[in-house]
Protein backbone atom coordinates (compact mmCIF):
# COMPACT_ATOMS: atom_id res chain seq x y z
CA UNK A 1 0.00 0.00 0.00
CA UNK A 2 1.21 3.19 -1.03
CA UNK A 3 2.60 5.64 2.27
CA UNK A 4 0.06 8.63 0.43
CA UNK A 5 -2.87 6.63 -0.69
CA UNK A 6 -6.12 8.25 0.88
CA UNK A 7 -8.15 5.38 1.55
CA UNK A 8 -11.39 7.34 1.36
CA UNK A 9 -11.78 10.47 -0.33
CA UNK A 10 -10.20 10.61 -3.58
CA UNK A 11 -10.99 14.04 -4.23
CA UNK A 12 -7.58 14.87 -2.55
CA UNK A 13 -5.76 12.00 -3.70
CA UNK A 14 -2.41 12.49 -3.94
CA UNK A 15 -2.20 16.41 -2.35
CA UNK A 16 -0.24 15.15 0.29
CA UNK A 17 2.83 14.53 -1.87
CA UNK A 18 2.83 18.71 -2.02
CA UNK A 19 2.69 19.35 2.07
CA UNK A 20 4.78 22.28 3.42
CA UNK A 21 6.30 23.08 6.81
CA UNK A 22 4.84 21.78 10.38
CA UNK A 23 2.57 24.16 11.51
CA UNK A 24 -0.49 24.57 13.52
CA UNK A 25 -3.05 25.29 11.71
CA UNK A 26 -4.37 27.68 14.64
CA UNK A 27 -1.20 29.28 13.99
CA UNK A 28 -0.55 29.39 10.31
CA UNK A 29 -0.11 32.89 8.82
CA UNK A 30 -2.60 34.32 6.48
CA UNK A 31 0.22 35.13 3.74
CA UNK A 32 1.85 31.19 4.23
CA UNK A 33 -1.69 29.88 3.55
CA UNK A 34 -2.02 31.91 0.54
CA UNK A 35 1.85 30.57 -0.66
CA UNK A 36 0.62 27.24 -0.81
CA UNK A 37 -2.44 27.17 -2.89
CA UNK A 38 -2.60 23.33 -3.63
CA UNK A 39 -0.72 22.10 -0.66
CA UNK A 40 -1.46 20.11 2.56
CA UNK A 41 0.27 21.84 5.59
CA UNK A 42 1.37 18.86 7.85
CA UNK A 43 1.28 18.92 11.69
CA UNK A 44 2.50 16.36 13.65
CA UNK A 45 3.02 17.48 17.20
CA UNK A 46 0.18 15.39 18.92
CA UNK A 47 0.84 12.32 20.82
CA UNK A 48 -2.86 11.76 20.84
CA UNK A 49 -5.74 13.45 18.66
CA UNK A 50 -9.28 13.18 19.42
CA UNK A 51 -12.09 13.88 16.66
CA UNK A 52 -15.66 14.79 17.87
CA UNK A 53 -15.69 17.04 20.91
CA UNK A 54 -19.19 15.35 22.41
CA UNK A 55 -19.23 13.79 25.76
CA UNK A 56 -17.13 11.39 25.01
CA UNK A 57 -14.84 12.71 22.80
CA UNK A 58 -14.45 15.69 25.50
CA UNK A 59 -13.79 12.56 28.31
CA UNK A 60 -11.55 10.93 26.00
CA UNK A 61 -9.15 14.11 25.26
CA UNK A 62 -9.45 15.44 29.18
CA UNK A 63 -8.51 11.72 30.38
CA UNK A 64 -5.15 11.21 27.81
CA UNK A 65 -4.00 14.85 28.61
CA UNK A 66 -4.34 14.03 32.24
CA UNK A 67 -1.94 10.78 31.82
CA UNK A 68 0.53 13.00 30.25
CA UNK A 69 -0.52 13.11 26.16
CA UNK A 70 -0.02 16.05 23.98
CA UNK A 71 -3.62 15.82 22.96
CA UNK A 72 -5.89 17.20 20.13
CA UNK A 73 -9.31 18.08 20.54
CA UNK A 74 -11.01 18.15 16.64
CA UNK A 75 -14.89 19.41 16.76
CA UNK A 76 -17.08 20.90 13.86
CA UNK A 77 -19.06 22.79 15.46
CA UNK A 78 -18.52 26.16 17.44
CA UNK A 79 -18.84 24.31 21.46
CA UNK A 80 -17.96 21.63 23.41
CA UNK A 81 -20.67 18.58 24.05
CA UNK A 82 -22.40 17.70 21.05
CA UNK A 83 -26.27 16.60 21.78
CA UNK A 84 -26.37 18.28 25.60
CA UNK A 85 -24.99 21.86 23.70
CA UNK A 86 -25.28 22.46 20.64
CA UNK A 87 -28.06 19.42 19.77
CA UNK A 88 -30.33 20.94 22.46
CA UNK A 89 -31.15 17.43 24.54
CA UNK A 90 -33.45 18.36 27.04
CA UNK A 91 -32.17 16.24 30.07
CA UNK A 92 -29.49 14.17 30.96
CA UNK A 93 -30.28 9.90 31.01
CA UNK A 94 -30.16 8.57 34.67
CA UNK A 95 -27.08 8.66 36.15
CA UNK A 96 -27.89 6.49 38.85
CA UNK A 97 -29.05 2.18 39.02
CA UNK A 98 -32.02 3.92 41.34
CA UNK A 99 -29.95 3.84 44.00
CA UNK A 100 -26.34 5.54 43.34
CA UNK A 101 -24.62 7.63 40.83
CA UNK A 102 -22.73 4.67 38.56
CA UNK A 103 -21.51 6.61 35.78
CA UNK A 104 -18.66 7.97 37.85
CA UNK A 105 -14.95 9.97 37.39
CA UNK A 106 -15.39 12.54 34.49
CA UNK A 107 -18.86 11.45 34.17
CA UNK A 108 -19.99 12.22 37.69
CA UNK A 109 -17.64 15.19 37.37
CA UNK A 110 -19.97 17.09 34.51
CA UNK A 111 -23.06 15.85 35.16
CA UNK A 112 -22.77 17.63 38.85
CA UNK A 113 -21.21 20.34 37.31
CA UNK A 114 -23.90 21.04 34.91
CA UNK A 115 -26.78 20.71 37.92
CA UNK A 116 -25.52 23.98 38.63
CA UNK A 117 -27.23 25.24 35.86
CA UNK A 118 -30.48 24.01 36.70
CA UNK A 119 -30.59 24.82 40.43
CA UNK A 120 -34.21 24.04 40.65
CA UNK A 121 -33.71 20.27 40.11
CA UNK A 122 -32.71 18.42 42.95
CA UNK A 123 -33.06 14.44 41.76
CA UNK A 124 -29.67 12.63 39.78
CA UNK A 125 -32.32 11.22 37.43
CA UNK A 126 -33.67 12.80 33.88
CA UNK A 127 -31.95 15.92 34.74
CA UNK A 128 -32.83 19.01 32.63
CA UNK A 129 -29.77 20.31 30.48
CA UNK A 130 -28.84 24.15 30.43
CA UNK A 131 -27.06 23.81 27.33
CA UNK A 132 -25.27 27.46 27.05
CA UNK A 133 -24.04 26.37 31.05
CA UNK A 134 -23.07 23.14 30.16
CA UNK A 135 -20.87 24.09 27.48
CA UNK A 136 -18.79 26.42 29.36
CA UNK A 137 -18.33 23.07 32.00
CA UNK A 138 -17.05 21.04 28.94
CA UNK A 139 -14.58 23.96 28.03
CA UNK A 140 -13.75 24.12 31.62
CA UNK A 141 -13.22 20.46 31.61
CA UNK A 142 -10.91 20.22 29.02
CA UNK A 143 -9.15 23.19 29.08
CA UNK A 144 -8.56 22.01 33.10
CA UNK A 145 -5.81 19.27 31.70
CA UNK A 146 -4.24 21.53 28.99
CA UNK A 147 -5.94 19.64 26.03
CA UNK A 148 -5.91 22.02 22.80
CA UNK A 149 -8.93 22.26 20.84
CA UNK A 150 -9.82 23.34 17.34
CA UNK A 151 -13.53 24.35 16.41
CA UNK A 152 -15.38 24.66 13.25
CA UNK A 153 -12.43 22.01 11.93
CA UNK A 154 -13.75 19.04 9.79
CA UNK A 155 -11.90 15.81 9.54
CA UNK A 156 -12.45 14.76 5.37
CA UNK A 157 -9.91 12.31 4.66
CA UNK A 158 -8.03 9.82 6.98
CA UNK A 159 -4.01 8.65 5.57
CA UNK A 160 -2.93 5.30 6.18
CA UNK A 161 0.62 4.71 6.89
CA UNK A 162 0.31 0.73 6.45
CA UNK A 163 -2.89 -1.69 6.67
CA UNK A 164 -4.06 -1.25 10.13
CA UNK A 165 -2.15 2.52 11.01
CA UNK A 166 -3.38 5.50 10.31
CA UNK A 167 -0.42 7.97 9.54
CA UNK A 168 -3.12 10.88 9.22
CA UNK A 169 -6.07 12.75 9.11
CA UNK A 170 -6.81 15.40 6.64
CA UNK A 171 -9.34 17.99 8.32
CA UNK A 172 -10.73 21.59 6.73
CA UNK A 173 -10.87 24.66 8.58
CA UNK A 174 -10.29 28.71 7.76
CA UNK A 175 -6.90 27.62 7.73
CA UNK A 176 -7.49 25.48 4.43
CA UNK A 177 -6.35 21.92 4.42
CA UNK A 178 -4.00 20.29 7.19
CA UNK A 179 -3.13 17.12 7.66
CA UNK A 180 -3.04 16.04 11.49
CA UNK A 181 -0.60 13.25 12.72
CA UNK A 182 -0.34 11.35 15.70
CA UNK A 183 0.61 8.62 18.02
CA UNK A 184 -2.67 7.33 18.73
CA UNK A 185 -6.63 9.10 17.33
CA UNK A 186 -9.67 8.50 19.18
CA UNK A 187 -12.80 8.64 17.25
CA UNK A 188 -15.49 10.40 18.86
CA UNK A 189 -17.65 11.12 15.89
CA UNK A 190 -20.58 9.40 16.49
CA UNK A 191 -20.97 7.92 13.44
CA UNK A 192 -17.66 6.33 13.52
CA UNK A 193 -15.97 8.12 10.66
CA UNK A 194 -12.23 7.86 11.58
CA UNK A 195 -12.81 4.25 11.82
CA UNK A 196 -14.65 3.52 8.89
CA UNK A 197 -12.48 5.36 6.67
CA UNK A 198 -9.55 3.76 7.93
CA UNK A 199 -11.03 0.52 7.09
CA UNK A 200 -12.44 -0.92 9.57
CA UNK A 201 -15.82 -3.02 9.26
CA UNK A 202 -19.01 -1.81 10.78
CA UNK A 203 -22.64 -2.42 11.07
CA UNK A 204 -25.71 -0.08 10.42
CA UNK A 205 -29.26 -0.94 12.54
CA UNK A 206 -30.96 -3.84 12.31
CA UNK A 207 -30.49 -6.76 10.33
CA UNK A 208 -32.11 -5.20 7.33
CA UNK A 209 -30.05 -2.05 7.83
CA UNK A 210 -33.30 0.26 9.14
CA UNK A 211 -31.79 2.57 12.08
CA UNK A 212 -33.52 4.35 15.11
CA UNK A 213 -35.87 7.72 14.21
CA UNK A 214 -33.61 11.38 14.56
CA UNK A 215 -35.17 13.98 16.73
CA UNK A 216 -34.05 17.54 16.22
CA UNK A 217 -34.68 18.95 19.67
CA UNK A 218 -35.97 22.69 20.61
CA UNK A 219 -36.94 24.98 23.25
CA UNK A 220 -39.88 27.08 23.55
CA UNK A 221 -39.95 30.53 25.83
CA UNK A 222 -42.37 32.75 27.10
CA UNK A 223 -43.98 29.31 28.24
CA UNK A 224 -46.46 30.53 30.91
CA UNK A 225 -45.31 29.03 34.33
CA UNK A 226 -48.29 29.32 36.44
CA UNK A 227 -50.02 27.37 34.41
CA UNK A 228 -47.44 24.97 33.14
CA UNK A 229 -47.07 24.06 37.22
CA UNK A 230 -50.43 23.11 36.87
CA UNK A 231 -50.48 20.72 34.34
CA UNK A 232 -46.31 19.66 35.01
CA UNK A 233 -45.85 17.82 32.05
CA UNK A 234 -47.04 17.52 28.02
CA UNK A 235 -44.99 14.50 27.98
CA UNK A 236 -46.64 11.53 26.21
CA UNK A 237 -46.89 9.40 29.18
CA UNK A 238 -49.70 12.25 30.00
CA UNK A 239 -52.90 10.34 28.45
CA UNK A 240 -54.78 13.51 28.30
CA UNK A 241 -51.90 15.64 26.95
CA UNK A 242 -52.45 17.49 23.63
CA UNK A 243 -49.69 15.35 21.83
CA UNK A 244 -52.94 12.80 21.55
CA UNK A 245 -55.67 15.79 20.18
CA UNK A 246 -52.71 17.18 17.77
CA UNK A 247 -52.19 13.84 16.20
CA UNK A 248 -56.12 13.59 16.37
CA UNK A 249 -56.71 16.09 14.60
CA UNK A 250 -54.69 16.07 11.53
CA UNK A 251 -53.16 19.06 10.88
CA UNK A 252 -50.06 18.69 11.97
CA UNK A 253 -49.28 16.20 9.30
CA UNK A 254 -45.19 15.94 10.10
CA UNK A 255 -45.91 14.86 13.80
CA UNK A 256 -46.43 11.06 12.65
CA UNK A 257 -46.19 9.61 16.37
CA UNK A 258 -46.89 10.77 20.13
CA UNK A 259 -43.29 11.04 20.89
CA UNK A 260 -42.89 14.22 23.45
CA UNK A 261 -40.66 14.26 25.86
CA UNK A 262 -40.56 18.18 27.56
CA UNK A 263 -38.48 19.59 30.70
CA UNK A 264 -38.77 22.78 32.46
CA UNK A 265 -35.50 24.22 32.20
CA UNK A 266 -35.74 27.73 33.78
CA UNK A 267 -38.30 30.28 33.89
CA UNK A 268 -40.74 30.28 31.20
CA UNK A 269 -38.21 28.26 29.40
CA UNK A 270 -39.09 24.65 28.29
CA UNK A 271 -36.63 22.27 26.17
CA UNK A 272 -38.20 19.47 23.93
CA UNK A 273 -36.70 16.18 22.82
CA UNK A 274 -40.36 15.29 20.29
CA UNK A 275 -41.08 14.11 17.02
CA UNK A 276 -39.50 11.93 14.50
CA UNK A 277 -37.53 12.38 11.55
CA UNK A 278 -35.87 9.56 9.36
CA UNK A 279 -32.50 10.26 8.76
CA UNK A 280 -28.89 8.79 7.78
CA UNK A 281 -26.65 10.52 9.37
CA UNK A 282 -23.83 9.26 6.86
CA UNK A 283 -25.26 10.62 3.44
CA UNK A 284 -25.33 14.42 3.54
CA UNK A 285 -27.91 14.69 1.16
CA UNK A 286 -29.77 12.66 4.26
CA UNK A 287 -29.04 14.79 6.79
CA UNK A 288 -29.66 17.84 5.13
CA UNK A 289 -33.27 16.93 4.25
CA UNK A 290 -33.59 16.29 7.57
CA UNK A 291 -33.01 19.36 9.52
CA UNK A 292 -34.89 21.02 7.26
CA UNK A 293 -37.78 18.90 7.79
CA UNK A 294 -36.73 19.13 11.41
CA UNK A 295 -37.16 22.46 11.96
CA UNK A 296 -40.50 22.49 9.85
CA UNK A 297 -41.97 19.30 13.15
CA UNK A 298 -40.72 22.24 15.70
CA UNK A 299 -42.95 25.01 14.15
CA UNK A 300 -45.84 22.36 14.16
CA UNK A 301 -45.22 21.55 18.05
CA UNK A 302 -45.41 24.69 18.98
CA UNK A 303 -48.49 25.82 17.10
CA UNK A 304 -50.59 22.22 17.84
CA UNK A 305 -49.24 22.69 22.00
CA UNK A 306 -50.34 26.72 21.62
CA UNK A 307 -53.94 25.08 19.87
CA UNK A 308 -54.65 22.45 22.44
CA UNK A 309 -52.80 23.75 25.89
CA UNK A 310 -54.05 27.55 25.45
CA UNK A 311 -53.40 28.84 28.85
CA UNK A 312 -49.62 27.47 28.98
CA UNK A 313 -48.37 27.90 25.39
CA UNK A 314 -50.70 30.57 24.37
CA UNK A 315 -48.28 33.29 24.57
CA UNK A 316 -45.22 31.49 24.16
CA UNK A 317 -43.04 31.19 20.97
CA UNK A 318 -40.47 28.70 19.07
CA UNK A 319 -37.08 29.76 20.84
CA UNK A 320 -34.82 27.72 19.23
CA UNK A 321 -34.08 24.91 16.99
CA UNK A 322 -30.79 22.69 17.61
CA UNK A 323 -27.63 23.46 15.61
CA UNK A 324 -27.35 19.48 15.11
CA UNK A 325 -29.25 16.67 14.44
CA UNK A 326 -30.26 14.03 17.29
CA UNK A 327 -29.33 10.96 15.82
CA UNK A 328 -29.67 7.63 17.83
CA UNK A 329 -27.88 5.19 15.53
CA UNK A 330 -25.75 4.92 12.46
CA UNK A 331 -22.53 2.88 12.50
CA UNK A 332 -21.50 0.42 14.75
CA UNK A 333 -17.65 -0.28 14.56
CA UNK A 334 -16.75 -3.72 14.98
CA UNK A 335 -14.39 -4.54 17.78
CA UNK A 336 -12.64 -7.34 19.74
CA UNK A 337 -16.12 -8.05 21.48
CA UNK A 338 -19.52 -7.02 20.18
CA UNK A 339 -21.92 -6.54 23.27
CA UNK A 340 -25.14 -8.01 22.78
CA UNK A 341 -28.85 -7.59 24.02
CA UNK A 342 -27.87 -11.06 25.69
CA UNK A 343 -25.05 -9.74 27.75
CA UNK A 344 -27.73 -6.78 28.41
CA UNK A 345 -30.51 -8.96 30.25
CA UNK A 346 -27.60 -11.31 32.08
CA UNK A 347 -26.20 -7.96 33.41
CA UNK A 348 -23.06 -9.79 32.51
CA UNK A 349 -19.70 -8.88 33.88
CA UNK A 350 -16.46 -8.73 32.28
CA UNK A 351 -12.99 -8.96 33.18
CA UNK A 352 -11.87 -6.18 31.45
CA UNK A 353 -14.94 -3.78 32.31
CA UNK A 354 -13.75 -0.10 32.44
CA UNK A 355 -17.21 1.14 33.58
CA UNK A 356 -21.37 0.38 34.43
CA UNK A 357 -24.06 0.68 32.57
CA UNK A 358 -27.87 0.48 33.98
CA UNK A 359 -29.70 2.63 31.14
CA UNK A 360 -32.73 0.65 29.48
CA UNK A 361 -33.45 -0.80 26.02
CA UNK A 362 -34.40 2.67 24.76
CA UNK A 363 -35.01 1.81 20.72
CA UNK A 364 -37.01 4.56 19.08
CA UNK A 365 -39.24 2.07 15.79
CA UNK A 366 -42.71 1.39 15.76
CA UNK A 367 -41.49 -1.92 15.83
CA UNK A 368 -39.12 -2.53 18.67
CA UNK A 369 -39.20 -5.42 20.96
CA UNK A 370 -39.28 -4.35 24.62
CA UNK A 371 -37.15 -5.36 27.51
CA UNK A 372 -37.82 -5.26 31.15
CA UNK A 373 -36.01 -2.43 32.52
CA UNK A 374 -33.40 -2.72 35.79
CA UNK A 375 -34.30 -2.99 38.82
CA UNK A 376 -32.37 -0.90 41.75
CA UNK A 377 -29.03 -1.32 42.13
CA UNK A 378 -28.73 -3.29 39.03
CA UNK A 379 -26.34 -2.71 35.91
CA UNK A 380 -23.85 -4.72 33.57
CA UNK A 381 -20.09 -3.81 32.92
CA UNK A 382 -18.66 -2.39 29.79
CA UNK A 383 -16.08 -4.14 28.44
CA UNK A 384 -13.15 -2.50 26.93
CA UNK A 385 -12.95 -4.86 24.28
CA UNK A 386 -15.64 -2.75 22.87
CA UNK A 387 -13.67 0.27 21.84
CA UNK A 388 -11.12 -1.74 19.97
CA UNK A 389 -11.72 -1.38 16.36
CA UNK A 390 -10.66 -4.99 14.68
CA UNK A 391 -7.97 -4.46 12.24
CA UNK A 392 -6.85 -1.10 13.03
CA UNK A 393 -3.77 -0.73 15.83
CA UNK A 394 -3.62 3.17 16.39
CA UNK A 395 -7.46 3.56 16.78
CA UNK A 396 -9.88 3.97 19.93
CA UNK A 397 -13.40 4.20 19.49
CA UNK A 398 -15.87 5.72 22.25
CA UNK A 399 -19.19 6.87 22.76
CA UNK A 400 -22.36 5.62 20.26
CA UNK A 401 -19.96 3.97 18.04
CA UNK A 402 -18.42 1.02 19.98
CA UNK A 403 -19.24 -2.30 18.95
CA UNK A 404 -22.63 -3.80 19.95
CA UNK A 405 -25.42 -4.93 18.60
CA UNK A 406 -28.68 -3.02 17.25
CA UNK A 407 -30.67 -3.59 20.65
CA UNK A 408 -28.05 -3.23 22.68
CA UNK A 409 -26.91 -0.11 21.20
CA UNK A 410 -30.07 1.44 22.14
CA UNK A 411 -29.12 1.62 25.80
CA UNK A 412 -25.17 2.28 25.48
CA UNK A 413 -25.98 4.86 22.63
CA UNK A 414 -26.80 8.06 25.74
CA UNK A 415 -24.62 10.34 27.53
CA UNK A 416 -23.71 9.16 30.53
CA UNK A 417 -22.16 5.89 28.96
CA UNK A 418 -20.21 7.55 26.56
CA UNK A 419 -18.39 10.11 29.01
CA UNK A 420 -17.66 6.64 30.52
CA UNK A 421 -16.18 4.75 27.42
CA UNK A 422 -14.46 7.67 26.34
CA UNK A 423 -12.61 8.34 29.98
CA UNK A 424 -11.19 4.41 29.31
CA UNK A 425 -10.06 5.35 26.19
CA UNK A 426 -8.37 8.65 27.48
CA UNK A 427 -6.75 6.53 29.89
CA UNK A 428 -5.90 3.61 27.78
CA UNK A 429 -4.18 5.85 24.83
CA UNK A 430 -2.07 7.94 27.83
CA UNK A 431 -1.07 4.46 28.97
CA UNK A 432 0.92 3.22 25.82
CA UNK A 433 1.28 6.79 23.56
CA UNK A 434 4.90 6.45 24.80
CA UNK A 435 5.40 3.29 23.30
CA UNK A 436 7.65 2.58 19.98
CA UNK A 437 4.68 0.90 17.74
CA UNK A 438 1.91 1.90 19.97
CA UNK A 439 -1.28 -0.89 19.80
CA UNK A 440 -4.53 -0.67 21.08
CA UNK A 441 -5.00 -4.05 21.24
CA UNK A 442 -2.36 -4.82 23.49
CA UNK A 443 -3.25 -2.34 26.68
CA UNK A 444 -2.82 -3.75 29.57
CA UNK A 445 -6.33 -3.83 30.97
CA UNK A 446 -4.81 -4.76 34.77
CA UNK A 447 -3.20 -1.58 34.94
CA UNK A 448 -5.89 0.33 32.68
CA UNK A 449 -8.65 -0.49 35.32
CA UNK A 450 -6.30 0.30 38.57
CA UNK A 451 -5.83 3.54 36.73
CA UNK A 452 -10.11 4.14 36.29
CA UNK A 453 -10.38 2.91 40.00
CA UNK A 454 -7.55 5.80 41.52
CA UNK A 455 -9.40 8.55 39.35
CA UNK A 456 -12.77 7.39 40.75
CA UNK A 457 -14.58 5.56 37.93
CA UNK A 458 -17.36 2.02 39.63
CA UNK A 459 -16.00 -1.02 37.70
Amino acid sequence: MERRKFLRNAGILGLASVAGNTLSAAETPTSQVSSRKAGIKVNDQWDVIVVGGGPAGCAAATAAAREGAKTLLIEGTGALGGMGTSGLLNAWCPFTDKEKIIYKGIAEKVFLESKKGVPHVRSNDWVPINSEYLKVVYDDLVMSEGVSVLFFTTMAAVEMKQEGIVDAIIVGNKAGLTAYKAKLFIDCTGDGDLAAWAGAKFDIGDDKGAVQEGTLCFTLANVDPYEFSLIGSVHSNRKDGPIYKMLDSGKYNLIKDNHINDKYTGPGYLSFNAGHVTVDSTDPASLSSAMMNGRKIARQFQEGLAEFEPKTFASSYLASTAALMGIRESRRIKCDYTFTVDDWVARKEFDDSIGRNSYYIDIHKSNAKEYQRYGKGESHGIPFRTLLPVGLKNVFVAGRCISTDHYAHGSLRVMPPCLVTGEAVGVAAGQIYKSQKPDVHNVDTAKLRNRLKKVGQLL
